[in-house]
């Protein structure tokens, strides 16, 4: 098969899982979310691992907990004591490294594993804690749409029109008018989601330019580290796509924006 139909065909198994999970909600919410998150991690520590040795297992088992914690509903004040104590795990391990190999990297393993629970395990927690919202479904649902239109708007109107780049050094094919297009297309997902759900259309408008802005520019932040290791992508586990990391860096600045909008703001 060709690429294009390679890439279409894992866009749409990724879409139809997305949607599954959002609309089944519960564990099978809970278990699709934890998959994703923890390739995500894995291709993120192997990204950090250029620079320095990272204790990939640590961060990977303190993410699954983190996970499960907000699916049980645990408050955060656990996890971040989990956060915390991970952090005392890490360093014993480097004082074991050092006594025994005459080396070390504590701050920087140290710092890699919190960056990479902060960056993508606690975005997809979110996510799970929002599903088991009365509101929840509608409010994924409508995340994920939106942040799909942004993403396909951006790239068509880009190509077609774009000529004004805002990032040459990070995201050379990024331009002004993607990111208008970007915009546009997220706040036309929410207005016609609102209807369709017989939603009150403000709260979903203001999603909407969140999603719009936030998704790209969580783009550019996965981009800044590829660039910094010298990579085109975050792995490949998606045939077509890249890494799991490289398909859903935008839901995570989204996601936390959400969060704290209609789970901190307005509830």
């Amino acid at each position: 098969m060709s690429e294009l139909q390679i890439r279409t065909i894992s866009g749409a198994i990724i879409v139809i899982c997305i949607l599954g999970g959002v609309y089944v909600g519960d564990r099978l919410w809970f278990v699709l979310s934890s998959i994703i998150a923890l390739a995500s991690l894995w291709e993120y520590y192997n990204l950090f691992s250029r620079f320095s040795h990272v204790s990939k297992g640590v961060g990977l088992i303190v993410g699954a907990v983190i996970i499960y914690l907000a699916f049980r509903g645990q408050s955060f004040l656990t996890i971040i004591v989990l956060l915390v104590l991970q952090s005392y795990v890490t360093l014993a391990i480097e004082i074991f490294r050092r006594t025994s190999q005459g080396k070390s990297s504590a701050l920087l393993n140290m710092s890699g594993i919190s960056s990479g629970l902060i960056f993508i395990v606690f975005p997809w927690s979110f996510l799970v804690m929002l599903r088991q919202r009365p509101f929840g479904g509608k409010l994924l649902l409508s995340l994920f749409l939106c942040t799909w239109s942004c993403d396909v708007l951006a790239y068509l109107i880009g190509r077609k029109f774009g000529k004004t780049p805002f990032a040459h050094n990070i995201s050379p094919k990024k331009t002004l008018e993607g990111f208008a297009g970007g915009l546009v297309g997220s706040l036309f997902c929410a207005v016609i989601l609102s209807f369709c759900l017989k939603i009150p259309p403000l709260p979903w408008i203001l999603m909407g330019a969140l999603v719009g802005v936030g998704g790209q520019i969580g783009d550019l932040y996965e981009s800044l580290f590829k660039r910094e290791v010298g990579v085109k992508n975050s792995g490949t586990l998606i045939p077509g796509h890249g890494g799991f990391l490289d398909r859903f860096d935008s839901i995570l600045i989204n996601s936390t924006l959400i969060f704290l909008v209609f789970e901190v703001i307005l509830s």
